[in-house]
């Protein structure tokens, strides 16, 4: 599996011959947008920061559009929505909370959440957490010493946060005790995951 970020809370995550592309920046948003060829695209909030989709569709070939809870199997991948809230940009929003499943690995994409706390049933839905995708920046979603604290609860073995400022990060690394040296890509096996517990990476934001 390899990990590339673009900005905001856009990421592209390949593995093999298949690229999921989560929250991708449209071309109306204020935040810079980066275009490549998606098969899957996870959009977890209405909102132009989180919902470009025509940003990773490629010549004939059109993404599978995921925007909203429920169950999918899309080309071997399990996929599983949550509903939860966000107040980004000011207004009630739904957000879907996304858990993947490939390549012997767990996913959870948290996305443009505000709630510092999950419902019990949406905790009970999750599986193991392997890789943790959580948003830092408050402003309508999660600010950092909230974001650490349910990050953590949720127990991953790896934690990578998104949306965010050069302030927030240093809140939230300075509450993790943690000061990780940030990649241009991260590349995981299921090996690589062992022994870790709420490790922190970073990963610095691609443009294409």
């Amino acid at each position: 599996m390899i990990i590339t970020y673009y900005g905001g809370e856009f990421f592209k995550v390949q593995f093999g011959d298949t690229t999921l592309a989560f929250n991708p920046i449209s071309k109306d948003s204020k935040l810079k947008p980066s275009r490549f060829g998606a098969d899957i695209v996870l959009s977890t909030t209405h909102h132009e920061d989180f919902n470009g989709v025509e940003q990773v569709s490629h010549g004939e070939k059109k993404p599978f559009v995921i925007s909203g809870p429920g169950e999918y199997e899309v080309k071997e991948v399990f996929i599983k929505g949550l509903p939860s809230e966000s107040k980004y940009g000011g207004k009630e929003l739904i957000n879907t909370i996304y858990t993947v499943s490939l390549e012997n690995m767990n996913i959870c994409f948290l996305g443009a959440i505000n709630t510092p706390e999950l419902k019990s049933e949406t905790i009970e839905a999750l599986d193991e957490i392997d890789i943790l995708f959580v948003p830092i920046g408050g402003d309508g979603v999660l600010e950092p010493v909230k974001a650490y604290k349910l990050a953590t609860s949720l127990e991953p073995k790896i934690i990578i946060p998104m949306h965010y400022s050069d302030e927030n990060l240093k809140v939230f690394l300075k509450e993790a005790g943690e000061n990780p040296k940030s990649e241009t890509k991260l590349t995981l096996k299921r090996k690589d995951l062992e022994g870790k517990e709420g490790d922190i990476m970073l990963l610095d934001s691609v443009a294409e």
